[in-house]
């Protein structure tokens, strides 16, 4: 197992920042290595991002030192999606199969946790988001069939799309941790535009199910003073509280959000009017 270091910016800092910058501090250009697993922590929130890609045989989520603790998820809980071919989780020795998109809360106090597919020729990707934890709640499986569906936007202004809010609390108690997965409709290339942000959560994005030649062009930074960075398939975005989190694409494409912070509150959000943005 890796792990990244990546610390907090401030944002009048980031308002000087060049595009390798940026990517630098924000972009997580690469979360699956095959037989591997791959994290990211972010002093942003204590949150911890990555890919778990087992091919030939099982593989173990192991602690770090940057953990603090023995296990993983002493202190931790855990959100799984995944991306990729059929595979299993293994948690203190009970089996979960995943099948593409389904996704997977594990409980805090979780002692083995261990990654395995199904097919080596099509390996799951396992993609990982773990926040903080001050309770222990029922490790539970989500499929799209069992989230909190919504549907959203018109084909006039680009974002027909459909939310799967699959860690949240009218679907799965959790102690801070808020997942789901946004999915655009062909025709769709807008995210979350009007934009806004929520100083009192963080947020990291996966952008998948994109073409090779496809990207995602990801705003961020301060309403007066936004950014971009040109995502690929599969690549992540760390989005601080103060910074607009909102993407176009050059064709529809689907996206896993998840948030930590103050609250569970998935509609606490400040909205920032179209005329403030520059």
């Amino acid at each position: 197992m890796t792990i990244e270091i990546r610390q907090v910016c401030h944002p009048e800092a980031v308002r000087h920042f060049s595009s390798a910058e940026l990517r630098r501090h924000f972009l997580i250009e690469t979360l699956f290595v095959p037989g591997e697993v791959k994290l990211t922590y972010s002093h942003i929130d204590r949150l911890v991002v990555g890919g778990a890609t087992p091919v030939s045989g099982a593989i173990k989520l192991e602690s770090h030192k940057q953990i603090g603790s023995p296990n993983f998820l002493d202190r931790r809980e855990l959100g799984v999606v995944n991306l990729g071919g059929a595979g299993r989780v293994h948690t203190d020795g009970t089996v979960h199969e995943l099948a593409p998109r389904d996704a997977l809360y594990i409980a805090m106090g979780t002692k083995d946790v261990r990654f395995e597919s199904q097919d080596a020729a099509n390996p799951a990707k396992f993609y990982l988001v773990s926040t903080p934890a001050h309770a222990r709640f029922e490790t539970v499986k989500i499929g799209l069939d069992r989230a909190r569906r919504v549907d959203l936007g018109d084909a006039a202004n680009g974002n027909v799309r459909t939310i799967f809010q699959m860690i949240h609390p009218e679907v799965c108690r959790s102690a801070q941790l808020v997942l789901g997965m946004t999915q655009l409709k062909p025709g769709s290339m807008w995210n979350t535009m009007p934009a806004h942000v929520h100083d009192r959560r963080s947020e990291v994005y996966v952008y998948f199910d994109m073409q090779p030649d496809t990207r995602v062009f990801h705003f961020m930074g301060e309403p007066d003073e936004t950014k971009h960075l040109v995502v690929s398939n599969e690549q992540a975005i760390l989005s601080p509280g103060w910074s607009i989190h909102s993407g176009v694409g050059t064709s529809n494409y689907t996206f896993v959000w998840a948030m930590g912070g103050d609250n569970q509150d998935f509609t606490d959000m400040d909205m920032v009017p179209m005329d403030a943005l520059r």
